[in-house]
């Protein structure tokens, strides 16, 4: 489906062919090569856009879903800083061993979900793109967001279950992109998580930096805390390293701090209890959405595997309540756009929803610690 479209629009689509290309799931060791992305040609988003598009024809449209304004009367003269995060559903694990039974193959093709995923994260433009999963990173990821302007990261789980998956495309790991134009890097850490001592297999990365317009430092992290029932202690403890290791970056809660992450943990967990009553003073930005301002979403990922229907919340943006503001959050999908087949579908890329928050600074934030 190559349209004559001019120089740039072919160009453009030739770069989004070449990570479509078979030859580069077969060949991911040598993606793991830094390629010279200074050498790139900037991409315009909404050319990019429509070239996903091109491929998607055949699909149906992508959802609606609307911002909720959370602003609680706090006039900021600054662009707010537009935060997404999302778990996008490794391609080896989704067609190797997730096992989504009422999901047709068809529908995981990667030389479309790619477009999906480019498509949801095109649509809401975030200055902060936080994912996890990512197991497309140098061939996919890295050389199309480094031409629409973010300075990309990428740690991946040191044991990744995607190796396992015949055919598969390196492993996944957790990735951190932010507009070169809005924020500086003032520094960088990879972090191994540990729990009881040991060190996991489960990652984070966390960054300071300084936003352009205000000056203002803040850090902001991603993570992936370990899956299934009956590691519920497991996770606790991963979560107590986390927050070790941001009191540190923070300097104790000076610079304020947003962690986004799959904790494959509902509300009910102890990981979860510890977030909420760390001395970083955090607060769920997505609990902003209830009308009490004290629940979670009822789900954050919906997947019916061969054990049954799994619908639960997993997924967080938390950020320091006394430094930053939740201008608003993008609404999540109901239970009729989501369909009785549920995640992922020809409609949505993966089995997670994606969480996007526009955050702003408080004006005077010792005040409130």
């Amino acid at each position: 489906l190559v349209c004559s479209m001019g120089n740039s629009t072919s160009r453009l689509y030739s770069a989004l062919a070449k990570t479509l290309s078979s030859s580069a799931v077969s060949q991911h060791q040598d993606c793991l090569q830094q390629p010279d992305l200074a050498q790139l040609d900037p991409i315009d988003p909404k050319e990019l856009l429509e070239e996903c598009q091109i491929v998607l024809q055949k699909r149906p449209p992508r959802f609606q879903r609307d911002f909720v304004d959370l602003k609680k009367n706090a006039a900021s003269n600054h662009r707010p800083i537009r935060v997404m995060q999302w778990n996008i559903l490794a391609q080896a694990l989704g067609e190797g061993k997730d096992n989504f039974v009422q999901c047709p193959m068809e529908a995981l093709k990667w030389e479309e979900r790619k477009c999906l995923i480019l498509e949801e994260i095109l649509a809401y433009k975030p200055d902060i793109l936080c994912l996890q999963e990512v197991d497309h990173y140098f061939d996919t990821f890295e050389p199309l967001l480094s031409r629409l302007g973010y300075q990309c990261t990428f740690f991946p789980k040191p044991w990744s279950p995607c190796l396992d998956v015949e055919q598969n495309n390196g492993p996944d790991g957790c990735a951190l992109f932010f507009l070169k134009d809005r924020f500086e890097l003032i520094n960088s850490a990879n972090i191994r998580l540990t729990a009881m001592k040991l060190k996991t297999n489960q990652v984070a990365i966390a960054q300071t930096l300084k936003c352009n317009e205000t000056g203002r430092l803040f850090c902001i992290a991603v993570t992936h805390l370990k899956a299934r029932t009956g590691w519920e202690r497991f996770r606790s403890a991963q979560g107590c390293d986390l927050l070790q290791n941001l009191k540190s970056i923070t300097q104790g809660a000076k610079i304020p701090l947003i962690i986004c992450g799959d904790f494959n943990a509902e509300p009910t967990e102890e990981v979860y209890r510890e977030f909420s009553n760390s001395s970083l003073n955090l607060n769920s930005a997505y609990k902003l959405l209830s009308p009490d301002g004290q629940s979670e979403p009822p789900y954050t990922t919906w997947k019916i595997r061969p054990s049954g229907e799994c619908r639960h919340t997993l997924d967080y943006i938390w950020y320091s309540q006394h430094a930053l503001n939740v201008n608003s959050a993008l609404g999540l999908l109901t239970e009729e756009q989501i369909g009785p087949n549920r995640l992922p579908s020809f409609n949505y890329p993966s089995d997670h929803l994606s969480l996007v928050c526009d955050f702003s600074f408080n004006q005077d934030p010792d005040r409130l610690l």
